[in-house]
C-alpha cells in the first residue's frame, strides 16, 4: 500500500511541475491549451474512498489554481472530474475482477475503454473550467472552440504519457 502512496505522490508532484512551468506556457493562440495534471486524478486506484477523491481532486485543483493565479475554477473543475470519474467507473467496471485494487491504465484497461475514459473525463473538465472561466454566454462559440482543441491536445499528451510510462506485461 505505502508504494502505491508513493508512486501517486510522485505523479502528482511531476505532472503538476509539468504543467506548470512547461505547459503553462504552451498553447496554440490561446486556444489549446493542455492540462494534463488532470491525468493525476483519472490514474487513482480504482479502490480510493470516494471522500479521499474529492480531497485530492479539490487539493489538485487549488495548487493548479495557485499557480495560474485563477480563483478556484481549477479546484471545481476538478472535483466535477472527480464525480464524473466515480459515475464513469460505477457504471462500465465490475470491481470484483479486479487484484489488489489497480488503478485505471492503458496497461490494466483496453485501449477502447481508457480512450472513452480519457475522452468523457477531458470534455467534463474542460467545459467545466472553460465555462466558469469566460461566466459569460456572448463567447459561446469561442469557449466551444476552448473546449474541443483543448480537450483533443489533453487526450493526445494523456495517451501519449500512457504509451511511454505504462508496463507492457498487463497489455
Amino acid at each position: 500500500m505505502s508504494r502505491v502512496i508513493l508512486i501517486n505522490m510522485i505523479r502528482f508532484m511531476a505532472l503538476l511541475f509539468f504543467q506548470v512551468f512547461l505547459l503553462k506556457n504552451m498553447g496554440y493562440y490561446n486556444l489549446a491549451t493542455p492540462f494534463l495534471y488532470i491525468l493525476f486524478i483519472m490514474l487513482l486506484p480504482f479502490g480510493i474512498p470516494n471522500w479521499l477523491l474529492f480531497v485530492l481532486a479539490f487539493i489538485t485543483g487549488c495548487t493548479v489554481d495557485a499557480f495560474y493565479d485563477t480563483a478556484g475554477v481549477n479546484a471545481a473543475a476538478c472535483t466535477v472530474l472527480a464525480m464524473v470519474r466515480v459515475i464513469f467507473i460505477s457504471i462500465t467496471v465490475q470491481r470484483e475482477g479486479f487484484d489488489n485494487e489497480p488503478e485505471p491504465n492503458l496497461a490494466v484497461m483496453n485501449f477502447r475503454w481508457f480512450f472513452f475514459y480519457t475522452f468523457v473525463l477531458t470534455i467534463f473538465h474542460h467545459t467545466t473550467l472553460f465555462l466558469l472561466e469566460t461566466f459569460n454566454f456572448d463567447e459561446i462559440q469561442y469557449t466551444i472552440t476552448r473546449i474541443l482543441l483543448s480537450s483533443a491536445f489533453t487526450i493526445v499528451l494523456i495517451l501519449v504519457y500512457e504509451f511511454i510510462f505504462s508496463t507492457k506485461k498487463a497489455r
